[in-house]
């Protein structure tokens, strides 16, 4: 299945992409291969993840944790594609605006 990545989900990803590099020496590419990762198994599985509250969508939002960057990627089968609509901090106390 074809996934695409929203302009707000890469904004937010090159942010995260950015800060990983300049803060962890010792794992620059982490955040990277997490993310890729990510987008391949929802090639694969693009119903994988929890399912996330999200309003106005009338589609179902799922959001997958890359776990040792702590980030979840939240996205939504819309046709014949997977899309990302955000990429998030998972300790962060709520999720995203939709």
């Amino acid at each position: 299945m074809k996934v695409r990545v929203s302009a707000r989900a890469r904004r937010e990803a090159d942010q995260a992409e950015s800060w990983w590099r300049a803060n962890r020496p010792s794992s620059v590419d982490l955040f990277t291969r997490e993310l890729l990762e990510v987008l391949d198994r929802l090639r694969e599985r693009p119903d994988a993840g929890t399912l996330y509250e999200a309003e106005p969508f009338e589609v179902p939002v799922r959001r997958i944790l890359m776990p040792r960057t702590e980030r979840h990627v939240y996205h939504a089968r819309i046709g014949d594609e997977v899309v990302i609509l955000a990429v998030w901090g998972a300790r962060r106390r709520r999720g995203p605006r939709l």
